[in-house]
């Protein structure tokens, strides 16, 4: 059951990320930088990123279902708790430094962090369902 509950995490986390980032693409693309075509849409249309973000997702939820064990992190509300942690206080700060480091507006910084705040929180509650 650890694999499946880690793979449906990892679902759970890619498509809440479609929805955000399909509500956000505009200011996404904009303070990203994003080269867009006459129809407004992406110019590199490569399928790799998405691919990339999909095994990233596995290996997120692999370690938070980890680190869950190791915590004895077993409830829903936990997991929610714990996956809001991780996303808010682990992976935003890093997305900070390396977009402040870069240059990239603050904007960048907060869409990209409130990705990964809320769907490390999602892929946590996910977790302790199983």
């Amino acid at each position: 059951m650890g694999i499946l509950s880690v793979l449906i995490a990892a679902f759970a986390g890619f498509a809440f990320g479609a929805v955000w980032y399909m509500a956000l693409s505009k200011p996404w693309m904009e303070a990203a930088g994003i080269e867009v075509g006459e129809d407004g849409r992406p110019a590199n249309s490569s399928p790799v990123p998405f691919v990339m973000a999909a095994v990233a997702m596995v290996i997120v939820a692999g370690m938070m279902r980890h680190i869950f064990g190791m915590a004895a992190i077993d409830s829903v509300d936990q997991g929610l708790v714990a996956g809001l942690g991780i996303g808010l206080f682990f992976i935003s700060p890093w997305i900070m430094i390396n977009n402040g480091y870069g240059g990239r507006p603050f904007r960048l910084t907060l869409i990209d962090g409130g990705y990964a705040t809320f769907g490390c929180a999602i892929m946590g509650l996910v977790l302790t369902l199983f």
